[in-house]
C-alpha cells in the first residue's frame, strides 16, 4: 500500500475542521461570492486576501456560520471555532476591564484565561481597562480570547490591524505558535500582504470567487495576482524557502517526508531558524 503523503494525511477525515463547496451568497439579486471551494484542516493557516468588496468578509461570514449560502454546501464538521472581528462592537463609554473582556461572549475557566494571556504577553493587562489599551496590546487580548477557547478553527479578521511593523511580525508569530499548541486550524483575512505571505500556508485571492489558490509562491506567480496587486508589488516580495523534512501532526506526532510517523522530531531539526507550518516544506517571504 502506497504511503499517504503530508497532504493527505493533513487533509483526511478527522482532520479537516472546515469545507465549503461550490458557496455562494447573493443579495438584492447580487452575487457578494459564488463557487468558493475551501477545505481546511488542522494545523494549518489559509489566508484570504483581496481588494475591498472582493468577499473576504462574505468568506469567513460563511465559515463562522453568521451567513448561510444561496447556493453550495459549508459544512463545518461540528467544530469549535473562535472568532477575533476586525472591529469590536463594544459601548466603549462603559468600563471594561480585561479580565471581564475575556469571558463577555461566553465562560471561561480563569486557568484558560490567564494562561492564554500569559501566551500573546498581556497577562500584566489583566485588570486594565479596555479603553486605555493600545491598538497592539488590544490585539494581543483580542487574540488570546480566541485562544482561551480552545477552538479546532479559528478565524481572524484583519488581526494586525492598528499594529506596527514590529508589532504585526510578533502578532503572526503568536498565531502560528497558538496553531502549533492548539493543534488547530486557522483561517485569516488581511492586506499585509508581505508579512502575511511567510505566515500562511495557503492563499486564496478573492474577488467574487476564487481568483488563484495555493502556496505563496505559487499565488504571487500567478498572472491575476499580478493583475490586482501590480508587477512591482509582486516582484517586491522576494520568496525564499527553508526546507522542513517533517510536518507536525494535529495529536503532536511528527510525519516525515519519507512517510513515517514518529513522537518526535530529528533532533538536529532547529525551529529557530524561522517560522515552522503544517505543510511539506515551510515557506518564509521576506518583504
Amino acid at each position: 500500500m502506497p504511503k499517504k503523503s503530508t497532504s493527505d494525511v493533513l487533509k483526511s477525515e478527522p482532520n479537516v475542521v472546515l469545507s465549503l463547496s461550490g458557496a455562494g451568497v447573493q443579495k438584492r439579486g447580487r452575487w457578494l461570492v459564488r463557487g468558493i471551494d475551501l477545505t481546511l484542516a488542522k494545523g494549518e493557516i489559509v489566508t484570504l486576501i483581496g481588494p475591498n468588496g472582493s468577499g473576504k468578509s462574505t468568506t469567513a461570514k460563511l465559515a463562522l456560520g453568521l451567513m448561510q449560502p444561496n447556493e453550495g454546501t459549508v459544512d463545518r464538521k461540528r467544530a469549535r471555532i473562535s472568532y477575533m472581528p476586525q472591529r469590536l462592537a463594544l459601548d466603549w463609554t462603559l468600563p471594561l476591564t480585561v479580565a471581564r473582556f475575556m469571558s463577555v461572549t461566553g465562560p471561561i475557566s480563569a486557568s484558560d484565561g490567564d494562561n492564554a494571556l500569559r501566551q500573546t504577553g498581556v497577562h500584566h493587562l489583566l485588570k486594565s481597562d479596555l479603553q486605555s489599551l493600545s491598538g497592539g496590546e488590544l490585539q494581543r487580548v483580542q487574540l488570546a480570547r480566541a485562544i482561551a477557547r480552545k477552538p479546532d478553527l479559528m478565524v481572524l479578521d484583519e488581526p494586525t490591524q492598528g499594529v506596527d511593523f514590529t508589532g504585526e511580525s510578533e502578532l503572526y508569530q503568536l498565531i502560528a505558535e497558538a496553531r502549533d499548541k492548539l493543534g488547530c486550524a486557522v483561517l485569516m483575512i488581511s492586506h499585509d500582504l508581505h508579512i502575511v505571505m511567510a505566515a500562511t500556508d495557503r492563499v486564496l485571492r478573492l474577488n467574487g470567487h476564487v481568483c488563484c489558490s495555493g502556496s505563496p509562491q505559487s499565488v504571487v506567480a500567478d498572472p491575476a495576482y499580478r493583475n490586482l496587486f501590480g508587477s512591482r508589488a509582486a516582484s517586491s516580495i522576494a520568496v525564499y524557502q527553508h526546507q522542513h523534512d517533517h510536518t507536525h501532526l494535529p495529536d503532536g506526532r511528527v510525519l516525515h517526508e519519507d512517510g513515517s510517523i514518529t513522537d518526535h522530531c530529528a533532533p538536529d531539526h532547529d525551529h529557530n531558524q524561522g517560522s515552522h507550518k503544517a505543510g511539506d516544506r515551510g515557506t518564509h517571504h521576506a518583504g
